[in-house]
């Protein structure tokens, strides 16, 4: 007697429209995930697994209740982000809030409205920074990815008896879009000891497999991938 079939993986992914979110999600399909993605501006190209959901992340009650509807969910992956540096005399109160409320509140309500829908053994993936242990003229933007690690430690602390794994993948300065932005331009990326720039894909790469069954053993952690610039 054949072996039934396996029911479609399901991932709900933010920052699907560029970046590490978008490589994730190229990831994840090629790997046979049914995706959702959240995001403000479309996808780059269409999939048959692939459904947008067109969200701003900064609107909590939208983002609770765009979740409500995605059904049974089995790899939650905040990668949405953006950085506004200035050094300390010179912070903006509304670029610390808004960074905020992507990079924390956002997580924080994805994984609080989803938990319900979340089966037994699904993963949780934030993308955080290298820099959330701290860079001279990104405070603020440091301050939000240094959370990250707190809350995922909590959630896995909880989660563990259910077989659901929470972490945070740090990479350095990555090539993409979000390197180019103009609210980072009085710190600009420095090259890593490697000579590159670590590549979307890379990220994506360890996110599958923090998404995969080879991952349950790995929870509350923050991998850093930046090519040697920690060292």
């Amino acid at each position: 007697m054949a072996d039934a079939p396996q029911p479609t993986r399901h991932a709900v992914l933010t920052g699907v429209s560029s970046g590490i979110g978008w490589a994730i999600a190229q990831a994840l399909l090629a790997q046979g995930w049914r995706v959702t993605g959240l995001s403000r501006s479309a996808p780059p190209t269409a999939h048959a697994l692939l459904r947008w959901l067109p969200v701003d992340l900064d609107d909590s009650a939208r983002l609770a209740q765009a979740c409500a509807d995605l059904g049974t969910v089995d790899g939650l992956v905040h990668a949405a982000g953006f950085m506004r540096t200035a050094p300390l005399g010179a912070l903006s109160v509304d670029d610390a809030t808004a960074m905020w409320r992507v990079h924390v509140l956002a997580a924080q309500v994805l994984a609080d409205a989803l938990l319900p829908q979340l089966r037994d053994g699904a993963r949780i993936v934030l993308v955080g920074s290298r820099v959330a242990q701290g860079a001279a003229g990104r405070s603020a933007y440091a301050a939000t990815k240094s959370a990250l690690l707190g809350m995922v430690r909590s959630w896995a602390a909880e989660l563990a008896p259910r077989g659901i794994t929470a972490n945070v993948i740090a990479p350095g300065a990555t090539d993409t879009p979000f390197l180019h932005q103009p609210g980072r331009s009085s710190s600009p990326p420095r090259l890593p000891p490697i000579g590159r720039l670590v590549q979307a894909e890379e990220v994506a790469g360890l996110a599958a497999f923090l998404l995969g069954p080879l991952g349950g053993a790995i929870t509350g952690q923050q991998i850093v991938m930046c090519g040697g610039a920690s060292l």
